[in-house]
């Protein structure tokens, strides 16, 4: 008889292109080893009992900020890993991919990035590179190449000073032009921020003049940047990256005018991913909320949200996306012209897609695998591994019971940032046990502190 690591046993496993099927699951060396018959007779180390649960792939975060303190450039020291992965693997997250800012040439970090991250991760990590520098644009083959990190961000909207608050300096259409040639040279990918600072500042000051005390709230926010600020950075980002070869992975999409731009290009033949978050699916300008829930792109209006909700069910939204920032409350004080934009969402990831999106809106457990895990894998360069339930790819789990209706409380938050925008919230859907590579990271809704550290970087290469 076959001897294997672990066996979980008793759940029903969410298979790639046959949905939710009652299996048990044999693990061997951190890897999917076999899919066996309910009750199969079979040796293991160790069993695990998923009674009445459903196996989801563990989720993967294509889109979040991992930083220290106030600073979301990049993580200093082990703890600050530790308390995200930690609210990660709460959210049913067993991969994440953050976004590395720096003004230096990333070859002169990156290794020490990666060092800090995996003594303190409890999940699997790789880092995208913010380009925005003549030394990091230059740079862009060896990442790609070498660092195993071929997805590149850019602010389009750094012009003018606007990068000034963040330590990085102007860029322009031309950079975005050599930025998308030098992708498409090396396996690379873009992924911009999408908005038409010129347009932001115009409508900015109106919307000052108009409330310079920002007491139109999330309202004011929306009207200083309004949809077709992103809109239009969409379209110019499309034509440029299809013109230069290179895929486009538009991030944090948030209105239903950027969407459409998108899918224009999609339908032209360009190669566009489209990526939207939860609070823009959950979350409108009339939150009760008001400044906490102050990001960037805004809060659009409810009829956006709704049309959100249409591409996700229809596919085309490929991923979900946390734009996970950990920055605490203190940093949302000052009035809406004040607070800084951003809100943290790991440990929600599942438990909000499963209660709005399955419960709600009827979205299947296929699809939110989809959403979650195996698209997030292809485009990011990481179906090598992990994505999907099948043997030979990395035991990575999210086991979760669909009908657990629990509320969101301040005191069960595992981020740094130490507050939930859904605090309050009944959701129906919770992660119970979550497992990176055969290992327990998550048990009866607990983090095990044996984890920490044994987090590993994970390089990738775009197919």
């Amino acid at each position: 008889m076959v001897n294997f690591d672990l066996i979980i046993r008793g759940g029903e496993a969410v298979l790639p292109g046959i949905g939710p099927t009652a299996c048990d699951i044999a693990v061997r060396d951190g890897r999917i080893a076999g899919l066996l018959q309910p009750g199969e007779m079979a040796k293991a180390t160790t069993e695990h009992n998923a009674k009445g649960l459903t196996i989801l792939p563990g989720a993967i975060d294509a889109h979040l900020h991992l930083g220290h303190g106030k600073d979301i450039s990049r993580p200093r020291e082990p703890a600050d890993a530790d308390r995200e992965t930690a609210a990660a693997a709460a959210g049913g997250i067993t991969t994440f991919i953050p976004y590395l800012m720096a003004s230096e040439p990333f070859e002169d970090i990156f290794q020490e990035v990666v060092e800090v991250t995996a003594a303190g991760a409890r999940i699997d990590f790789g880092y995208h590179c913010i380009i925005s520098t003549e030394a990091q644009l230059a740079g862009v083959p060896r990442y790609a190449k070498e660092l195993g990190a071929p997805s590149f961000k850019i602010f389009m909207n750094n012009r003018g000073g606007e990068g000034a608050r963040l330590g990085l300096p102007d860029i322009d259409d031309g950079f975005l032009l050599r930025l998308c040639e030098a992708a498409a040279a090396n396996g690379g990918m873009v992924c911009p921020h999408p908005e038409t600072i010129e347009l932001a500042w115009v409508l900015r000051e109106r919307a000052k003049h108009e409330d310079p005390d920002g007491k139109g709230g999330l309202h004011t926010w929306n009207r200083s940047r309004p949809p077709f600020v992103e809109a239009d950075a969409v379209q110019r980002a499309a034509l440029i990256s299809h013109s230069a070869g290179a895929p486009l992975y538009i991030v944090h999409t948030s209105s239903a005018e950027a969407l459409e731009a998108a899918l224009m290009h999609r339908r032209a033949g360009a190669t566009i991913y489209v990526e939207t978050c939860p609070h823009y699916l959950t979350h409108d300008v009339n939150s009760p909320l008001g400044d906490i829930c102050k990001i960037n792109p805004p809060l659009r209006d409810s009829s956006d949200r709704e049309r959100l909700w249409r591409a996700v069910l229809a596919g085309e939204v490929n991923t979900i996306g946390t734009d996970h920032v950990h920055r605490t409350l203190e940093s949302k004080t000052g009035g809406i012209w004040s607070a800084s934009p951003g809100c943290p969402g790991l440990e929600t990831m599942l438990p909000v897609m499963l209660s709005e999106g399955h419960h709600k809106r009827g979205l299947s457990l296929e699809r939110i695998a989809a959403l979650t895990a195996s698209n997030p894998a292809r485009i990011m360069g990481l179906a090598h591994a992990k994505g999907s339930i099948a043997i030979g790819l990395d035991a990575d789990f999210a086991i979760v019971d669909l009908n657990a209706s629990w509320e969101v409380e301040r005191s069960m938050i595992q981020s740094s940032a130490g507050y939930s925008i859904y605090e309050g919230q009944t959701l129906k859907g919770r992660v119970i046990d979550v497992f990176v590579r055969g290992r327990a990271v998550l048990l009866d809704g607990s983090p095990q502190a044996d984890t920490i550290g044994t987090g590993r970087y994970v390089a990738r290469k775009l197919i």
